[in-house]
């Protein structure tokens, strides 16, 4: 909710954070976005000339971005919705995977990171709306905010489901062990870098994440054994 409200300032200033992820949220009495280093005017947005080199934290970036597009409020957007995610999920994004060309291409392809099964619809669905491949299907942030303040503090139906996605992390965090399961791969990388990527595909948003989103009381999109097999011969491919 602060860190949406954060971002909702910047953007009412006229300018785009440019490297939005969860290494930027600052926690103290609150939640804070930092690092704005690479904050600029908003007024180019509408350019659609590719730039040579993108900076960024690859599972954060949109995919236009990564297709070497100027960064906008829409794309930081996108970067809200995977952070989000992330504090959801308590897991960080394609951490499982190597950081790479292949990776960039399933993300233009549609992959996205795990939702957890318990997250109430409501918030799973502005979470997958955030992270479209369509610039245009992504709520601006006035709209975001106004989402998030609704769910958390005006309805008492959107309270009891948030509650009650509350009470089932507390009855299945432990028994799972979820974050244990997990070992983060060495090529997984978390801090801003140069990119250059070529010839990625048109971004597109994954069917099974549609049908998921029209059919499932909670969404449970699974980067699956198949997806992973992919990533690698895709990565062994680019080292040949």
């Amino acid at each position: 909710m602060q860190i949406a409200r954060g971002l909702l300032d910047i953007h009412n200033a006229g300018k785009i954070h440019k490297d939005f992820h969860s290494g930027n949220i600052l926690h103290h009495d609150g939640s804070y976005i930092s690092d704005l280093g690479m904050c600029q005017p908003a007024n180019n947005e509408e350019q659609s000339a590719k730039q040579e080199g993108i900076y960024g934290v690859l599972p954060y970036m949109a995919p236009e971005v990564l297709r070497g597009y100027q960064y906008t409020k829409a794309s930081d957007i996108y970067s809200f919705g995977i952070i989000m995610n992330e504090y959801i999920s308590e897991e960080t994004p394609y951490n499982n995977i190597p950081h790479n060309d292949a990776l960039a291409i399933k993300i233009c392809e549609g992959l996205r990171p795990n939702i957890f099964k318990y997250t109430p619809k409501l918030l799973a669905d502005l979470i997958t709306k955030c992270w479209d491949a369509k610039v245009e299907n992504r709520p601006i942030t006035k709209e975001l905010y106004q989402e998030l303040e609704k769910l958390y503090y005006k309805q008492s139906k959107y309270r009891s489901q948030i509650n009650e996605y509350g009470d089932k992390i507390k009855l299945n965090r432990t028994s799972e062990k979820r974050s244990n399961n997990i070992q983060t791969h060495p090529q997984a990388i978390y801090t801003s870098r140069l990119l250059n990527f070529k010839n990625l595909p048109e971004p597109v948003n994954s069917v099974d994440v549609i049908k998921t989103t029209l059919h499932s009381e909670y969404l449970d999109c699974q980067l699956d054994e198949l997806d992973l097999n992919e990533i690698n011969q895709d990565e062994e491919n680019n080292i040949e």
